[in-house]
């Protein structure tokens, strides 16, 4: 059965973003990439699949064409055929849905069953970044700056997807640890890009 609560999807400004740069010796300061995670997580997308190629689970945006077009990490222990609400086009086969599983840092494998996402009613998580009495002192102009900036960046560092909302620059990753917190902070400074995992640990897990 599925555990946890996932933050209520927010639309936010589509963008590639993160990457390299020179690398300082500084705390923070080395580009993290595949973290994985200790426990089960939980995230909410869409499952697509092209002909026989792996199952991607599409953590980010989706192309509103027909058949959708995404990309994401190889689902490992997929099966349409137990699974209802899937869809199939021109040889693609997709489908909404929330899915419980490890994270390895490149592929995410099933534990539970999947749950269509439209009858998927997770408990509403308050980010403390959303509130507006905790908005943050950056003008907008400053993170688009910083967004522009990331979008140059190593590709394997890009953000899902990002965007300037209550003074931060909102950044989405598969998944974070912290170290990609810390490694922005030293990088921009604090309080300028806020981290947000697609992927969550399931509570109790």
């Amino acid at each position: 059965m599925l555990r946890t609560a996932l933050l209520a999807a927010t639309p936010i400004v589509a963008a590639l973003v993160l990457g390299g740069c020179a690398t300082p010796s500084t705390p923070g300061g080395q580009p993290p990439s595949g973290i994985a995670a200790e426990g089960e997580v939980i995230g909410q997308g869409t499952v697509l699949q092209v002909d026989e190629a792996a199952p991607m689970f599409c953590l980010g945006g989706v192309l509103e064409s027909y058949p959708p077009q995404c990309d994401g990490p190889e689902i490992v222990g997929w099966d349409w055929d137990s699974v209802d609400g899937a869809e199939t086009a021109s040889r693609v086969t997709w489908g909404a849905y929330a899915l419980q599983g490890t994270w390895d840092g490149e592929r995410f494998t099933l534990t539970q069953p999947a749950m269509l996402l439209a009858l998927y009613d997770p408990m509403p998580i308050v980010d403390p970044y959303e509130d507006p009495a905790n908005a943050g002192t950056n003008e907008e102009s400053r993170l688009l700056e910083v967004q522009a900036e990331l979008n140059t960046a190593d590709p394997s560092l890009r953000p899902l997807e990002s965007g300037p909302r209550n003074g931060y620059l909102f950044a989405t990753w598969i998944y974070d640890d912290g170290d990609l917190q810390r490694y922005v902070d030293n990088r921009f400074g604090p309080d300028v890009v806020h981290v947000v995992s697609a992927l969550r640990p399931v509570e109790g897990g």
